[in-house]
């Protein structure tokens, strides 16, 4: 047998058994190279994966992962519910569009979707329920619209797509996912006003509307951190990384001086727990570098892409196959995962239909978006019933039906790409 069906059979083996996603990796690309090379190049193991994280980008990572940790801790996300409660007003659906506008904000600050999904369900879920939304619901809902945490500036998934791709500007990346974000946001809310009419949740006569002045006031320092990130990018102020280093600069200073809820000890355990889920990040990502180079050496990614490319004389159809493929790896992987495992695979396919590269990180990210809160593997998901203290599988019916209308979000940006692109080029990045 080849040693791409060892290297490949391998991994899936050890994913089956329950072996973790970096270890399955690691452990796979050797047995590549075992099969396939000499055993001699198992001397390469340690050079793979310190090559897998020497890259400075990377350092964005958990500067933005401590932001987001940040923020959640200096009561930003009660401020930012105030303010939208006082844009919408009480009415049928109001608390579930306060909630997915909270969640949009939010990613502008987080670029996590976890993060993003357990804050926004700590402040909303409990007034949600006194309002009369099932929990299911709620929680389904809140997951879905924290997904968009992976679109919106600044993206952990981008910062990583922009690394494993060559050519890719991170600023054109984080302005094409600005727009199918929000967009993918937009439509959520209509079912969720719909349903609401329809059911009678949250009766709108008596509930108090939060004065709008005063609560802007309130959540404008919390508004300013996406402006911070992006204007600083845009004007050339800063790098990309740097731009982690002023989040979590001006989160700290928030957190501190401003809304007074964080304060020093507060701060250390942060970056304690910083450290902890970045570490998980960056050792998925460093034994990676070993599967990337076995599978590289052994032409494994070749041999995988010239299969796809041969399915079909039509990029329609390829495009199609791959978007599938890659939602049902969002049920089951993260986000970091997926760009590891498939980009070296899919990168020679969207070379050889000349998909622009910008334009298909944000169909990727969306359709992984979708994978965060589709069962069985719905790391958004996990989060929000946890908080709610209900089962995952409760919450099946609404996550299909949430599911159904962020893909035409993303039916949307495939079919018309400028929605995507218009926003890089506009800003005069190179997409």
């Amino acid at each position: 047998m080849s040693p791409d069906f060892w290297m490949l059979t391998s991994f899936l083996v050890l994913l089956l058994i329950g072996v973790p996603v970096a270890f399955s990796l690691a452990l796979s690309g050797a047995i590549g190279i075992l099969a396939g090379l000499s055993p001699d190049m198992l001397a390469t193991l340690g050079t793979n994966t310190y090559n897998g994280v020497a890259k400075y980008p990377l350092i964005a990572i958990p500067l933005f992962i401590l932001t987001g940790l940040v923020f959640e801790k200096s009561g930003v996300a009660l401020r930012l519910v105030r303010f939208a409660q006082a844009l919408i007003g009480p009415r049928h659906g109001g608390l579930a569009m306060v909630a997915i506008l909270v969640c949009l904000i939010m990613g502008g600050m987080s670029g996590s979707g976890p993060a993003d999904a357990a804050a926004v369900a700590m402040v909303m879920l409990p007034s949600m329920t006194r309002a009369g939304y099932p929990k299911p619901f709620s929680a389904t809902l809140i997951a879905a619209s924290a997904s968009t945490a992976i679109l919106i500036p600044p993206s952990i998934a981008l910062i990583l797509y922009s690394i494993v791709v060559p050519g890719v500007d991170l600023r054109a990346l984080f302005a094409a996912g600005l727009f199918p974000g929000v967009i993918a946001g937009l439509v959520l809310m209509l079912p969720a006003w719909l349903l609401a009419r329809r059911y009678g949740w949250e009766n709108p006569e008596g509930a108090e509307r939060p004065p709008l002045g005063e609560s802007f006031r309130q959540a404008l320092p919390a508004l300013f951190a996406p402006v911070l990130i992006l204007g600083g990018l845009r004007s050339g102020l800063f790098t990309p990384t740097e731009a982690a280093v002023a989040g979590v600069t001006y989160g700290v200073v928030i957190g501190l001086f401003v809304t007074r809820e964080l304060d020093w000890r507060n701060l250390w355990r942060l970056c304690g727990e910083a450290a902890v889920i970045s570490g998980v990040v960056m050792l998925i990502i460093a034994l990676a570098g070993i599967f990337a180079w076995a599978g590289t050496m052994l032409g494994t990614f070749r041999h995988l892409a010239e299969w796809l490319i041969s399915l079909s004389d039509s990029g329609a159809v390829l495009l199609i196959l791959v978007m599938v493929a890659v939602l049902l790896a969002g049920m089951l992987l993260d986000a970091i995962s997926i760009y590891l495992i498939l980009m070296p695979i899919l990168i020679p396919v969207m070379q050889h239909f000349g998909w622009n590269p910008v334009w298909f990180g944000i169909l990727l990210a969306m359709n992984i978006a979708i994978g965060q809160f589709t069962p069985p593997v719905a790391i958004n998901l996990m989060v929000t019933a946890e908080v709610a203290k209900i089962r995952l599988e409760q919450t099946v019916g609404w996550a299909m039906l949430f599911v159904a209308v962020m893909g035409s979000a993303l039916v949307l940006v495939a079919v018309f790409p400028e929605i995507a692109l218009w926003l890089p080029r506009v800003l005069g990045y190179a997409v």
